[in-house]
């Protein structure tokens, strides 16, 4: 039996001649740091307050950047996107009862080029109008909804009631950003934005305070009594509190310093003469055969921009008489 056992083989640690000679390894063990060694400096931790300072110092950091980006004078598309994306988060609920959501979107790029062309004083005018004209577009809401002349959605605006009430306004703010005319035109360019947005609330206000207390419409055109929500159709109780309106709103471009009181007395006269044209618009071709795309967003473009033009108009000829 040991004859059939095979001879042990025995390893030399001396190289061998026929295999090529490697390096000998040096062992090494792993080492895992343990939590008896706060020491080392591969695996150390940072303490709770440690990592609750870093976090502060950071929001810290980056609310500085973003009060000094708000603070930016005069504004940029940074600082106008930032600030208005506050305030539309902040006003949400007010901004949900007055706008669809469409209309949401479009009334955020109307205030990012607002405050980007007249920063925090032009974006509160145009927030007193939308305040104003929602809440008078909900008074008597079911007693209009009944007679069927109520707005749609429950006075819900849609991005072309958006356009249709702004677009006069944004017009004069690119031309206001860009500067043209110089400036020379730079005030004239504001003149017309306060006095585009006093003419649509004051267009608002007598349409809705009409539907709601007017107790007897004419159409302007014949002076015949007509029904309410008629095209063209003015009250007495509308009219009085469409010129409110537009006082009013000229007095907050007034007190926020757009406009001086000559120049707000201007926007009233042209925002009661552009009211005045878009009555007699909607008596002669709205709703008529050939002018179908007539409807209310395009008659309300017509009715701002001529407020605004007007208006514009009535300062130059003013100081052109002074001058001369």
């Amino acid at each position: 039996m040991a004859a059939l056992l095979p001879a042990p083989t025995i390893f030399s640690s001396n190289p061998s001649p026929f295999l090529p000679n490697f390096p000998k390894t040096i062992s090494k063990s792993l080492f895992f740091p343990s939590k008896s060694n706060p020491q080392n400096p591969i695996f150390h931790r940072r303490a709770p307050s440690q990592m609750q300072a870093s976090t502060s110092d950071v929001d810290s950091t980056f609310l500085q950047q973003a009060i000094q980006l708000v603070k930016s004078s005069p504004p940029t598309w940074e600082s106008a996107l930032l600030t208005n994306a506050l305030i539309f988060l902040l006003g949400s609920p007010i901004l949900v009862s007055g706008l669809s959501l469409s209309g949401i979107v479009a009334a955020f790029l109307l205030g990012t080029l607002t405050w980007r062309a007249f920063a925090s004083s032009g974006f509160l005018l145009v927030a007193s109008y939308f305040i104003i004209g929602t809440a008078v577009t909900k008074v008597k809401m079911d007693e209009k909804e009944a007679q069927g002349v109520a707005e749609k959605m429950k006075g819900r605006r849609g991005p072309g009631s958006v356009v249709g009430s702004s677009a006069a306004g944004c017009v004069c703010a690119v031309l206001s950003i860009y500067g043209v005319g110089g400036d020379e035109f730079t005030r004239l360019w504001v003149l017309g934005f306060v006095a585009s947005f006093c003419t649509k609330l004051s267009d608002t206000v007598s349409s809705e305070i009409g539907k709601a207390y007017g107790r007897t419409t004419y159409l302007v055109t014949t002076l015949k009594i007509v029904p309410r929500g008629t095209e063209g159709a003015v009250s007495v109780e509308g009219t009085f509190a469409g010129i409110l309106a537009s006082v009013l709103l000229a007095s907050v471009g007034c007190l926020l310093g757009q406009i001086n009181v000559l120049q707000a007395v201007i926007c009233v006269i042209a925002s009661q003469i552009a009211n005045l044209g878009e009555s007699i618009i909607g008596a002669v071709f709205q709703e008529k055969d050939g002018y179908q795309w007539l409807n209310n967003d395009a008659v309300n473009v017509i009715n701002i921009s001529m407020g605004s033009i007007f208006a514009i108009l009535i300062q130059q000829l003013l100081l052109q008489s002074w001058l001369a």
